[in-house]
């Protein structure tokens, strides 16, 4: 069975950062797209980056410039770096695969402006 364990969410300032991390099982990770979504507050869950098998990004207008993804292969892992993080990042952070599997818990990141 895939899962996905997401963490490194937390409590930020506006202009700080955060590094997210997945650690996904289960699966051959290497040759699946995956991708971050967020849920923010009342809102539903929209996808805001993705990096392919062969490690080609997209990065939604809103995070563009701030935000990085990233995947290492040998640890199961993708990771999503954000800077200048901004209080319209706040939410709940999945990981999952492109196209979306069961969910994980998600790892919540809260922007204070």
């Amino acid at each position: 069975q895939v899962q996905q364990v997401e963490s490194g969410g937390g409590l930020v300032q506006a202009g700080g950062s955060l590094r997210l991390s997945c650690a996904v099982s289960g699966s051959i990770f290497s040759i699946n797209d995956m991708g971050w979504y967020r849920q923010a507050p009342g809102k539903q869950r929209k996808l805001v980056t993705t990096i392919t098998s062969g490690t080609t990004t997209y990065y939604a207008d809103s995070v563009k410039g701030r935000f990085t993804i990233s995947k290492d292969n040998a640890k199961n892992t993708v990771y999503l770096q954000m800077n200048n993080l901004k209080p319209e990042d706040t939410g709940v952070y999945y990981c999952n695969f492109i196209p979306s599997r069961a969910w994980g818990q998600g790892t919540q990141v809260t922007v204070s402006s």
